[in-house]
């Protein structure tokens, strides 16, 4: 669902796994997208994910926390996999994520990256 009211082109819906609820907002903003996605009505883990400019052939990608769990490799994973395909829509807009998730599996995350890539606003 799109609210043209918003200042910032965006969209917002939710996803059901194993009886969680998940959140999902996904803004296009002039210099960079946010992705959020809750399941505890709070904004988690916030990862922060760019492409890398540089000579190499292949593409490489920076992934940072800025704030929440630093231990989570699947998070990590998560974002690098969004980025990944948002930069070869728009190579110079980085990513912002926030993970507020009770369910870290594998599973949970590759729905919600299916579900972003499916809705997505780049």
């Amino acid at each position: 669902m799109e609210d043209a009211n918003f200042p910032v082109r965006h969209r917002k819906f939710s996803l059901e796994r194993k009886g969680n609820k998940t959140e999902v907002v996904i803004c296009s903003y002039e210099d960079h997208i946010l992705v959020i996605a809750t399941q505890i009505g709070a904004m988690g883990t916030i990862l922060h994910a760019r492409k890398e400019e540089g000579m190499s052939v292949e593409p490489t990608f920076s992934v940072s926390v800025i704030f929440g769990k630093r231990d989570e490799p699947m998070l990590i994973a998560t974002a690098r996999r969004l980025i990944d395909h948002i930069s070869s829509f728009v190579p110079s807009k980085p990513l912002v994520l926030s993970l507020g998730l009770k369910d870290h599996s594998p599973e949970t995350l590759k729905e919600i990256v299916a579900a972003v890539i499916e809705n997505r606003l780049w």
